[in-house]
Parts: C-alpha cells; sequence; structure tokens
C-alpha cells in the first residue's frame, strides 16, 4: 500500500510538473493560428492557455500540494534525513526532470490529450487558485503575444525550407523572401534606365519597318517620346496597332496611343507603387526626375519579378535563348 501511494504521487507530481511546461512552451498567438486552421490538438488546448495566469496557478498549487504530501507521508516512514533524501531523489529524478523532458518534446500531444483533467483540475482548484490569478492579471496583466521582425520570419521560413519534415519548398522560400523585402526597394533599383528603353517617337509612321520592329521587340506596350527619350508623353499598346490605319503617325493613331500614362519619382518604394498601379490598372509608369525628365520606365512585371525573386521569360526571351545555345 505504501508503494502504490508513493508512486501514485509521484506521478500526479509528474503530471503537473510536465503540463506547466508543456502548456508554457507553447506560444500563444501560434495556438491561435493552428486552432484556427482546425488543428484539433490546438484546439483543445488554446482555452486552457489563453487563461494563462489561471492556468499556472491551478498547476503549481497542484504540483505544490503533491510534493508536499510526498515528503510528508516519507517521513512518517524513514528519519528526517533520509525521508528529505529520498523525496528531493524521487521529485527530482520522475517528479521533474523526467516528465519535462518528455513533455516537452511532445506538449501538443501530451497538452491535448491531458485538456479534460486540466479542465477539472481548474475547475477544482477555482475557489483558490482564481484570487491569485486575477490578482495576477491586474499585476502584470496579460501574456503578450510574440511578434517577430520580417528578418526572423524570413529566418524561420529558410530554416523550414532547410528541414525535412517542413513542407515548404525552395520557390516558397524564395517568393516569401521576396515579398517581405520588396517594399524597402526603391523604384530606381528596379526600374530599366531610358537609354535601356525600346520607344518610339510620336511622329513615328505606321510602316512596314516599324510593325518589324515592334515584332521583334515582343513588347506590348512602348513608351512614346516627343523630340527626345526623356521627353515621353504617352504609352504605345501594340495590339491595337492592328486596328489603326497604315502610314499614319503614332500620335495620329485613334486607339493604340494613350497619353493618360504614370509618372513616378525614383525615391517611390515598390508596394506603394504595387497598389497605385493595381488601382489605376496600370502595367507600365515612367520614372521621372523633379524637373520631369524621364530617367526610367517600371512595369509591373518588374514588380513581381522583385517579389518572386526570378526573371519571367516570355517566349520571345526562351527563343533568343535557345537560338544562343
Amino acid at each position: 500500500m505504501t508503494l502504490i501511494i508513493s508512486l501514485f504521487l509521484i506521478v500526479c507530481s509528474a503530471i503537473f510538473s510536465g503540463l506547466t511546461l508543456a502548456y508554457f512552451s507553447l506560444d500563444l498567438a501560434s495556438l491561435r493560428r493552428r486552432a484556427n486552421t482546425g488543428d484539433p490538438q490546438a484546439i483543445a488546448i488554446y482555452p486552457l492557455r489563453a487563461r494563462g495566469n489561471l492556468l499556472l496557478t491551478t498547476l503549481l498549487l497542484g504540483n505544490v500540494t503533491v510534493n508536499t504530501i510526498l515528503s510528508v507521508f516519507l517521513g512518517s516512514l524513514a528519519s528526517g534525513v533520509m525521508a528529505s533524501f529520498m523525496a528531493t531523489a524521487l521529485i527530482f529524478i520522475f517528479g521533474e526532470i523526467g516528465p519535462q523532458a518528455l513533455f516537452s518534446r511532445h506538449a501538443l500531444k501530451f497538452g491535448s490529450a491531458l485538456a479534460p483533467l486540466t479542465r477539472a483540475l481548474m475547475f477544482i482548484g477555482y475557489p483558490v487558485a482564481f484570487p491569485v490569478a486575477y490578482t495576477l492579471d491586474r499585476l502584470l496583466g496579460h501574456a503578450t503575444p510574440a511578434m517577430y521582425s520580417k528578418h526572423e520570419i524570413m529566418q524561420i521560413i529558410s530554416e523550414h525550407e532547410d528541414s525535412e519534415h517542413s513542407p515548404i519548398d525552395a520557390d516558397e522560400e524564395r517568393i516569401v523572401h521576396g515579398a517581405l523585402q520588396f517594399s524597402h526597394r526603391q523604384v530606381r533599383e528596379v526600374m530599366t534606365p531610358i537609354e535601356n528603353v525600346a520607344m518610339f517617337d510620336e511622329n513615328q509612321r505606321l510602316n512596314d519597318q516599324f510593325f518589324n520592329e515592334v515584332s521583334e521587340q515582343g513588347y506590348s506596350r512602348f513608351p512614346i517620346y516627343s523630340g527626345n527619350k526623356t521627353n515621353v508623353v504617352g504609352v504605345l499598346f501594340a495590339k491595337d496597332l492592328l486596328t489603326e490605319d497604315e502610314n499614319i503617325s503614332i500620335k495620329q493613331t485613334e486607339e493604340a496611343f494613350d497619353t493618360n500614362i504614370m509618372r513616378l519619382k525614383g525615391s517611390a518604394y515598390l508596394d506603394t507603387v504595387l497598389a497605385r498601379m493595381l488601382k489605376k490598372k496600370q502595367h507600365i509608369a515612367i520614372v521621372e526626375k523633379s524637373s520631369g525628365e524621364a530617367i526610367g520606365v517600371l512595369s509591373l512585371e518588374d514588380i513581381i519579378e522583385e517579389i518572386i525573386q526570378s526573371e519571367i521569360e516570355d517566349e520571345e526571351d526562351a527563343q533568343d535563348e535557345e537560338n544562343m545555345a
């Protein structure tokens, strides 16, 4: 009978100790996200973990009570020194170290499995635990959710990608990294310099040579300038050239030439520009100095490439690579 009582008390001590570490090793915000995605283990644990101070008070009260009873019980079986040594050794090895090492490695599993027991303990210990928990809530407040910087999130994603147990692959890692970084990038870092842009003068006539050049370039939109390339006056839509009369100038076209073009400063940030482009349904923008002189062109494709950290190649690019090979 003595052995059975001792084992029962040690098991109780182990449960209280293990659950304390298991529950509080789980981040509350992470549990909420898991519960919202339908994880049954998180759903079982989150309501308990959300009442952090009451849960902590209940488990510590139970642990202290059990360990005290165990010490007193062993003291009735042996001398003071021997009882103290036995109680310390049993509690340390089987009531603290062992269960905490086990529960911490399987916090969700043990926490969810023992959630009904924990709720019962919180109900039983409520008259004593609640005043203490309420005082802690008033003095210390509720637990602050863990927040991560962008660099920390990127590091977490990289660690997941490196793990064989994670479903995150290299492409997803690259895209997430790009999405977290592109808002810090300025237009001037991504734009195509004006000297490298395929563009036409507004007086260019729609002749065979022009159509051949448009076909060779393979772009759907071309900036149009007046006089010199730094004076951009609009954009030409290649798809609409099919409906225009032949041998007229670009500025005389009815549908293909549009003077309503977005203009940006080189210091603008890509996230702001992306929002403007999507709102105004623009695929291309002219980057200008304060004086109005064009210095480059930014396309929606440029921003997307910055996010996905990879160049978008169309059929023309692929064909050019094959020809070079």
